[in-house]
């Protein structure tokens, strides 16, 4: 293989390396929030005058080394939306993976109640796309940075070769995985000492990713992973192991600048990432709840049944109705219209008035991991990035020489043909990640994201209607309890949500079920004070 030179259980898919509830405040020169040793490189690239996006993508990626079961470069990617100092345009960047042009529909074979026979689309080289972190990194380097990738990725590259010590969550995944990990050579390789899993504190080197990284500084682009001898070690190792994913297909890749979807409420503009990402359905439930003007309505049962309703209806033509809007029709219009959402907002509140449920059901499926990072500096550059493995090592294959994980893109389409998000080639999987900013006249105020796959629309969702339709402080909109839908019966309630509110919904026949605080989703969030320039950063 190709040599470079140059300079799971739930909790271990989704739990990221941080701390909680930490809150950081300077007035120069920004601040990082999200992971531990992705915060304290972006601190640096910021005392050191960078920007917030040249922050966040140094952040990014040593996050990719020290976290590599929930995120790496061969990560199936993401998105992240971009808010420029000065009042300048607003702006998503699209780095969501893409199925190889082999793909179809029927790829993956059904068993008789419609799973994927053996997962071959979870693990293995079927489930992995075409990776697009590195492209979406680079193509913000070049529209909103002002350091070069080669500076940037001097940290993560040192800790690739000289290693540190395995994180709880690394660890815990190791062992959880180990299994999976086992058929892959290279991965077993890499996470497995001795054949066994890692331990917490145990020195973890991946000296080969350490090359890769420094072939890539050296040139000072990410090009050569798409369109040069990366890329051919890549889909060499992709045909020796029966995967789809060609030269070609990594050549005619590209991350592309979209625009994000947008809603006003109270004085502020919430911008998220349009589809394949998540933002949509945060912006259905919150247009519905705008209709009904739940904001004025006093606080009681009435007016959380409504905000479950709303949610519950998003989710409801979220997992019937959307797919990459490229390659499908989606109604997208209709969704987020006025008309629409008075529509809903009628049917929420004859449901409340009568004390019922929606009267719909839907397919959930279990939560899984990511990472996300949001960065703000001094001058009001704000940026929300998220990006993903998919579930813990994603794919659980490491390409040979190249030390580079794979995510496991091609799980989040629907394996059922004809559904609006099933397998197509060079089509974008429908995802959870909605990375989002929050102006208010104008200024970027707020930028926050998720990790915890199904989970974060849910946790955005409580996040901006404490902050945007209540009033709340960043915070104090972060600490508030959190409730999960995913449209059908069942709800997950964080453990200080008020227990009268979950005996009324369990009248009603919904299951819910208590769960502790980080269970769910976890929310990275950073604010900007345009009248100090006050930077803070917290995380739950």
């Amino acid at each position: 293989m190709l040599r470079l030179t140059g300079g799971a259980v739930l909790a271990g898919a989704f739990m990221p390396h941080l701390c909680l509830a930490e809150t950081r405040e300077q007035k120069s020169p920004g601040v990082v929030s999200g992971d531990v040793d992705g915060q304290k490189a972006g601190a640096k690239v910021l005392a050191d005058g960078g920007n917030a996006i040249d922050a966040v993508i140094a952040a990014a990626l040593v996050t990719c080394v020290t976290s590599n079961n929930r995120c790496g470069i061969g990560g199936y990617g993401g998105h992240m939306t971009i808010a420029p100092a000065g009042g300048k345009k607003i702006t998503c960047i699209d780095y969501n993976s893409a199925a190889p042009a082999s793909a179809r529909p029927d790829m993956f074979p059904l068993d008789e109640k419609s799973n994927v026979i053996d997962r071959v689309n979870f693990t293995g080289w079927l489930a992995a796309g075409v990776p697009g972190t590195l492209a979406g990194m680079q193509l913000a380097l070049d529209r909103f940075g002002t350091r070069s990738f080669r500076e940037l990725a001097t940290p993560a590259i040192a800790l690739a070769r000289d290693g540190f010590p395995a994180n709880r969550t690394l660890a815990e995944a190791s062992s959880a995985n180990a299994a999976l990990l086992r058929k892959c050579q290279a991965s077993a390789k890499l996470f497995l000492k001795d054949n066994e899993p890692l331990k917490e504190g145990e020195l973890f080197r991946n000296p080969e990713l350490a090359q890769t990284l420094a072939a890539l500084a050296e040139r000072n682009s990410v090009d050569s992973f798409y369109r040069g001898d990366i890329a051919q070690g890549i889909a060499a190792d992709f045909k020796k192991h029966g995967g789809l994913v060609t030269e070609k297909d990594l050549a005619e890749y590209r991350a592309r600048e979209v625009s994000p979807l947008e809603l006003e409420w109270n004085g502020f503009t919430i911008y998220t990432a349009p589809l394949t990402a998540g933002g949509i359905t945060v912006l259905q439930a919150l247009k519905i709840l705008k209709s009904m003007d739940w904001s004025a309505q006093p606080a009681g049962l009435p007016k959380s049944h409504a905000r479950l309703e709303a949610l519950r209806a998003a989710w409801r033509d979220r997992l019937a109705l959307l797919g990459d809007p490229a390659k499908v029709e989606v109604p997208m219009q209709r969704l987020l219209s006025s008309n629409y959402a008075r529509s809903e907002a009628e049917l929420v509140a004859q449901a409340v008035k009568e004390k019922r449920p929606l009267r719909f059901d839907t397919n959930p499926a279990g939560g899984s991991g990511t990472m996300h990072l949001s960065a703000v500096d001094a001058r009001g550059n704000m940026v929300s990035m998220t990006l993903t493995h998919g579930a813990a090592f994603g794919s659980s294959v490491t390409v040979e020489g190249l030390g580079i994980v794979l995510g496991h893109g091609m799980s989040r389409f629907n394996a059922r043909p004809g559904h609006p998000n099933s397998v197509g080639p060079g089509k974008r999987p429908l995802h959870n990640m909605c990375p989002t900013i929050v102006t208010k006249r104008n200024r970027p105020v707020l930028a926050i994201g998720g990790a915890g796959g199904r989970y974060i629309p849910n946790s955005i969702f409580d996040v901006l209607i404490n902050y945007v339709a209540l009033g709340r402080t960043m915070e104090e909109a972060l600490r508030a309890p959190r409730l999960s839908s995913e449209g059908d019966m069942n709800l997950l309630a964080e453990n200080n949500w008020p227990a009268e509110e979950l005996e009324f919904y369990k009248s009603m026949g919904y299951q819910p079920k208590s769960v502790p605080p980080g269970a769910l989703a976890h929310v990275s969030a950073v604010s900007f004070d345009p009248r100090n320039g006050e930077c803070k950063g917290t995380l739950r």
